[in-house]
């Protein structure tokens, strides 16, 4: 039951915090199709507002150290995990029900059809905002994150906490 209830949490703040991005989504230029991240980069409305390359690599960084002490936080002290293998386990669980949550919910259904997310300049290219296999494919990269993320907060878990 305890996997339902973290589920719900961390699933509502990730909900949370892209509602929140999406008011400004420049912000997430690179969580695009390329073909949307190469039509926002021509237009003249946008060109000192686009985040450098330098900018996504920073918040995926501290995105990933953030999951990670998250991660550990609830592995260790609320469920009780002292072994590597029992806090892989429930971590990358935990991480792939949040994922498959990010990509059909946020993503798929959310994403691709809010008209808050689609750039002046760029109405025209609703098949490029519908495109699912971009999703899917992330969700993929996602689940290869997951193993190494989990792997480090198994090790910390382990032989640190």
């Amino acid at each position: 039951m305890i996997i339902v209830i973290e589920s719900i949490i961390l699933c509502a703040i990730l909900t949370a915090m892209v509602f929140v991005i999406s008011r400004e989504p420049i912000k997430t230029l690179y969580n695009y199709p390329p073909e949307i991240q190469n039509r926002v980069k021509k237009l003249d409305e946008y060109k000192d507002k686009i985040p450098t390359q330098e900018n996504k690599i920073i918040v995926k960084v501290f995105a990933s150290i953030l999951f990670l002490v998250i991660i550990c936080v609830v592995l260790r002290y609320i469920n009780g995990y002292t072994t590597f293998i029992k806090s892989f386990g429930y971590g990358f669980l935990l991480w792939t029900i949040v994922n498959l949550y990010d990509a059909i919910v946020l993503d798929i259904i959310w994403f691709c059809h809010d008209k808050h997310f689609i750039f002046k300049g760029t109405e025209d290219m609703i098949k490029e905002y519908h495109n699912y296999w971009f999703h899917i494919k992330g969700f993929f990269i996602g689940e290869l994150l997951a193993v190494v993320i989990c792997g480090l907060s198994g090790i910390i878990i382990q032989f640190v906490l």
